[in-house]
């Protein structure tokens, strides 16, 4: 019997793509989507070998199509019949300093982070009021917590702003509805892979992962994860001067 269901965005790789793997042997069914539909059917395939009673529903969608967001999220809630939970998980890492003629590439990382995130957390909102119940779960980033510089810059702030509507919607008190946001710390994941592999505090996709997992199944309004070290660097970047915050970026 599923324990529900759960729409993840950017499930091709990365964090997306293990948090299917740990929620489906949670006995979660699961509404995938992702631009690289290979990937998602491969996941798929590894998903259902080892829990074949598991439902596993894909979609393409590149969260940049208004349109196609939430059509295929009213695809997914027809397919299952009801949606338990929404994780907005994709994203984008490009970015450069400010000035440094990669405007592109900055507005490429706005678009997919801050308004792709907003085109799902409207789809997703549409569902739960019919429902009159969801859980809204916004991946936002520890670099949300301060401005951070250079290449960060847009980045850290389209991740602000993620969490500025989750906390937005909280505030509004929808009835039947629970918000959370989650902060991941290093995390190894397709994203990062170019950071060298010693970065301090970065552990592996499944770990990391795991501490995420367990958060949005306690519907924590906000996590830092993984707790440890992220927790007490969480409470100390919020009250040091930027002169030694920006070390951290």
């Amino acid at each position: 019997m599923s324990k529900g269901t759960i729409i993840i965005t950017g499930a091709s790789a990365g964090l997306g793509a293990e948090m299917a793997r740990q929620f489906a042997a949670l006995g979660y069914d699961l509404g995938l989507s992702a631009r690289r539909t290979d990937r998602l059917e491969a996941l798929r395939e590894q998903i259902v070998s080892a829990h074949p009673d598991r439902r596993v529903v894909l979609k393409a969608l590149d969260v940049t199509d208004d349109e196609a967001v939430f059509r295929v999220f009213e695809e997914i809630a027809a397919d299952f019949g009801t949606v338990d939970r929404v994780i907005v998980n994709a994203g984008l890492g490009k970015g450069a300093a400010l000035g440094k003629g990669r405007y592109d590439a900055n507005r490429q990382t706005a678009v997919t982070n801050f308004l792709g995130a907003l085109a799902q957390a409207e789809a997703a909102m549409k569902i739960f009021r019919a429902q009159s119940r969801g859980h809204l779960v916004m991946i936002s980033s520890m670099s949300a917590l301060r401005g951070m510089r250079k290449a960060m810059t847009v980045y850290a702030a389209t991740k602000a702003g993620v969490a500025a509507i989750a906390e937005g919607l909280r505030s509004e008190r929808v009835p039947g509805l629970d918000v959370s946001v989650i902060y991941p710390g290093y995390i190894r994941s397709e994203m990062n892979e170019h950071v060298r592999q010693k970065t301090r505090f970065m552990v592996d996709t499944e770990v990391g992962v795991r501490s995420m997992v367990a958060a949005i199944e306690k519907r924590k309004v906000k996590a830092y994860v993984p707790a440890w070290p992220w927790v007490p660097i969480g409470f100390a970047m919020k009250r040091l001067p930027l002169s030694v915050v920006r070390k951290l970026s």
